[in-house]
């Protein structure tokens, strides 16, 4: 196979990777800030992704450090897309009018 769709086919494998993992930690921060018991939420969240991301940066390597490189800057460019798509879409207002003053 042609070494740069070898290292295309990483880049794409790591977006996704990034997705899996961000997207999960997005959704598990939503559903464990709403359980009784978060705390599992979260390990066991963490424990997947880690094992999903691990295991797959295992087979995008093989080996061959460029394509790794490659799949962790994928990695690492879908936590900015996750981070864009899941974060608040406007700022703040900030309204001095509702200040609390505990002290003179």
């Amino acid at each position: 196979m042609n070494e740069t769709l070898t290292l295309a086919l990483a880049l794409v494998a790591g977006v996704g990777l990034g997705a899996i993992f961000f997207g999960g930690l997005w959704w598990t921060v939503r559903k464990g800030l709403a359980s009784k018991q978060p705390a599992l939420w979260f390990f066991c969240s963490l424990l997947l992704r880690m094992s999903i991301v691990l295991a797959g940066l295992y087979f995008v390597g093989l080996g061959h450090w460029p394509r790794l490189v490659i799949c962790l800057l994928g990695f690492v460019l879908a936590r900015f897309v996750v981070q864009y798509l899941t974060g608040p879409r406007s700022k703040p207002q900030h309204c001095p009018a509702l200040e609390v003053h505990h002290a003179p």
